[in-house]
């Protein structure tokens, strides 16, 4: 395991095998959501999009907040620091062709939903909660609306935006900003689930495939058939659709599986 991070750090780096963690590290201030947490964010995030031995990403908090949004002893503080570095971190997140996890560790507001919203996947445990409080405050959730609102059923995004009520893990799920609730003790075990199944598949393959869930529904389905066809064709003769149909084929791991992957199916 790679670890990284220097005393004083708000964000700290692990790597193991294909995937990279990172965390949240400021629970003095439930990791909110600083010009400096943001700055260190953005770059965790940009070294893990640039390694190439990196082909899944976790992120996750320190304590037991996951994030409770924006720093707003900052925010009195003078400006709005939030709303000029937030935004290229959550399009960071949405646009990157490698999947990224979200392990809530436990409770999220505000913006911190943004970030959640933002990820391919989030799993919570059973006992968090959550709040879109911004109108308690007299502010408006702006920012995370691109990519809650993506996410959110229509009635509960106005429910829940609109009165600043605190909901369930339970209910997360049902309205689709968390992919699954679990038990605490289950937490860890969930995530590695979901980012074993991720190093599976064909890097190439899946950043195209996260593309598709957003962009295709919005298309007309005369062009999407059309223009899904010819990618299909593409893929079947590309070097990566070829390695993966020889692997079928022959019975073994792609070569992109890593080998701790490879072992232990082997091994079974």
């Amino acid at each position: 395991m790679n670890t990284t991070g220097e005393p004083g750090d708000l964000v700290r780096w692990e790597q193991a095998g294909g995937v990279a963690t990172i965390t949240l590290d400021s629970p003095h201030n439930r990791n909110a959501l600083s010009s400096r947490l943001l700055a260190q964010l953005d770059e965790a995030l940009s070294r893990a999009l640039d390694e190439p031995a990196v082909r899944v990403i976790v992120l996750t908090g320190a304590g037991p907040v996951f994030c409770a949004g924006a720093d707003l002893k900052e925010q009195r503080a003078g400006g709005a620091p939030v709303t000029a570095s937030f935004p290229g971190v959550m399009l960071r997140i949405w646009e990157s062709p490698k999947p990224v996890v979200c392990r809530l560790n436990g409770t999220a507001r505000a913006g911190g939903l943004g970030l959640v919203a933002a990820c391919d996947f989030a799993i919570a445990p059973v006992s968090a909660s959550f709040a879109f409080t911004e109108v308690r405050l007299g502010v408006v959730p702006a920012m995370i609306a691109a990519t809650c609102l993506r996410r959110l059923e229509p009635r509960a995004a106005a429910e829940y935006l609109l009165t600043g009520e605190v909901f369930t893990a339970a209910r997360a799920v049902e309205i689709g900003l968390l992919t699954r609730a679990v038990p605490e003790e289950d937490l860890d075990a969930t995530v590695a689930h979901y980012t074993g199944m991720l190093l599976r598949g064909g890097p190439e393959a899946l950043a195209i495939t996260k593309r598709l869930v957003r962009e295709v529904p919005l298309m007309p389905v005369e062009e999407g058939l059309r223009e899904m066809a010819a990618l299909s064709a593409e893929r079947f003769t590309s070097e990566e659709g070829r390695e993966g149909i020889r692997a079928f084929a022959e019975k073994r791991p792609a070569a992109w599986v890593p080998a701790e992957i490879s072992g232990a199916e082997a091994a079974r």
